[in-house]
C-alpha cells in the first residue's frame, strides 16, 4: 500500500484530488469509501496494538 500511496499520491480505491476536482464525487460512495477506509484503519490499529503488548512482554522477560 505504501508503494501505491507513493506512487499515485492517493489511498487505493479512493479518487484522487485531482479526480475529484475535475469529475466530482459521488457522496454515498465516497461515504461507503471512506467508512471501509475507517475499518481497515481500526484494525490495523488492533493489530499493532496487540503487537506492541506483546514486544512489551517480551522485553519484561528479558530485563528480569
Amino acid at each position: 500500500m505504501a508503494r501505491f500511496i507513493e506512487e499515485n499520491q492517493h489511498l487505493p480505491n479512493v479518487p484522487s484530488a485531482d479526480e475529484v476536482a475535475t469529475e466530482g464525487i459521488d457522496v454515498a460512495k465516497m461515504d461507503a469509501t471512506l467508512l471501509r477506509q475507517i475499518e481497515e484503519l481500526w484494525l490495523h490499529l488492533i493489530e499493532l496494538k496487540e503487537e506492541n503488548k506483546e514486544l512489551q512482554s517480551r522485553l519484561q522477560k528479558l530485563e528480569k
